[in-house]
């Protein structure tokens, strides 16, 4: 198998636990234009080499990738991927000297290409230089998945290998029709590309993006497939769901007891907590003009009336284009603020308001339903309820919602497509815990 470089080749990452969903999102990319196939590690791992076996079958002349993320018995790893019918296999630049050289040697014997993943390694460019002469086919700059929901990314780390070797350098890691532009200026000959195509609605436009974009080298944009840094947070918050970032934080708890006055808005911004004695609304007006735009006024009362918020209080807050509020307490002018469409969540309901006599803080710490909230948390509400996301963590559970909202787009396409069920295309009887 030789590695033909006139143009850039694109791999598609089959980074998935169900081989069935794997094939098919494999077929329409082979027919979309992608040149190399990979079982990716979860692949690997959940339906063992077989996966490369099947593949090998369905695509008899597309290049396999076995991502075996080889550390340890270079020989024996790199011979079972040879001949269940991969055409390169890849072993970890953290791997020892010894493994990395017997992957080589043994992937010479059975006339199989071993790439190099430099992923998590320190030393990556004299790495690279090493393992160059050793005989590598080729290298791969790669960000793991988990470091994407930092925001990170690989380039910086691309560029600087690929100014020091001469073999074919690959780039995995938050590839999508606008960074691969970036991958490319910076000397990426293999592009690897997985959630951007294998959750794609779409494989076959997807494919025919970023091939555009690798071809042109002009960027063609997405609206999916990117991840927050710190200065977008707010960006990712309004695509997904809460419920998205309570499945991307592991089944993360939200605020219970209080009731959308709005059920059809949405409501997102940082926290400008209040305490204050019930029915004393004096310091949730005075948040109101403390408060900077897009933030939400989240206001503790003690989970009881009299009213500490109502129209007025909202007219306000929409001239300081806040985002919305959350009382544990009561709230009046129900029908009102509805009108106003004015993002508005309170535990209740009910006529009559307290005085404003000024006791209380505006912010400090928090506690609502067991779940406490700083100023600067974001704040997110929708239909579903309310979640909390603390400010330090924003950026990675922000960018862990729009990984799961990603999935579950893929996965409704699939139920669609094929008319079938959630569970059969989950497998979940395959899954279920024995």
């Amino acid at each position: 198998m030789n590695i033909n470089l006139d143009t850039p080749i694109l791999q598609v990452a089959l980074d998935f636990i169900n081989l069935r969903r794997a094939v098919n999102v494999a077929k329409e990319a082979v027919d979309a234009g992608a040149e190399w196939l990979e079982a990716g590690t979860p692949l690997i791992k959940s339906e063992g080499l077989n996966s490369v076996r099947v593949l090998r079958e369905e695509f008899p002349s597309t290049t396999i990738v076995a991502d075996m993320k080889t550390m340890d018995a270079g020989r024996m790893e790199t011979e079972i991927a040879a001949k269940a019918g991969a055409d390169v296999a890849i072993v970890m630049g953290e791997a020892s000297d010894v493994t990395i050289k017997e992957c080589i040697n043994a992937g010479r014997n059975y006339g199989i290409k071993i790439g190099v993943d430099f992923l998590a390694t320190i030393d990556c460019v004299d790495r690279a230089v090493k393992v160059e002469k050793w005989g590598a086919d080729f290298v791969v700059v790669h960000t793991a998945i988990d470091d994407q929901m930092l925001g990170r990314y690989p380039f910086e780390r691309l560029s600087k290998i690929c100014s020091k070797v001469s073999i074919p350098v690959a780039v995995a890691g938050g590839i999508n029709s606008e960074t691969v532009v970036d991958a490319i200026n910076a000397g990426a000959k293999i592009i690897v590309v997985g959630g951007a195509i294998c959750k794609a609605t779409d494989v076959r436009v997807a494919i025919g993006n970023l091939k555009k974009a690798i071809l042109d080298r002009e960027r063609v944009p997405v609206n999916l497939f990117k991840r927050a840094s710190n200065g977008n947070i707010r960006g990712i918050l309004e695509k997904v769901s809460t419920a998205n970032i309570s499945n991307g934080s592991h089944r993360l708890r939200g605020i219970t007891g209080l009731q959308s006055i709005s059920l059809e808005t949405k409501m997102i911004g940082q926290a400008v907590t209040v305490r204050t004695y019930p029915g004393d609304w004096a310091k949730p007006v005075e948040a109101v003009d403390k408060a900077e735009e897009g933030s939400v006024i989240v206001i503790d009362s003690g989970g009881v009336g009299p009213a500490v918020w109502g129209e007025l209080a909202t007219h306000s807050a929409i001239q300081r284009k806040l985002a919305g509020v959350i009382v544990d307490g009561a709230i009046r002018d129900s029908s009102e603020i509805r009108k106003l469409r004015f993002p508005a969540f309170a535990k209740l309901v009910m006529p009559n308001a307290g005085e404003p006599k000024g006791f209380g803080e505006i912010g400090i710490p928090v506690s609502i339903s067991g779940i406490t909230i700083n100023s600067g948390d974001w704040i997110v509400g929708d239909g579903d309820g309310l979640i909390v996301i603390p400010k330090q963590e924003a950026k990675e559970m922000a960018n862990h919602a729009m990984d799961w909202l990603e999935k579950e787009n893929r996965i409704r396409e699939e139920i669609s497509h094929g008319k079938t069920s959630l569970g059969e295309v989950m497998e979940l009887l395959k899954w279920e815990k024995r």
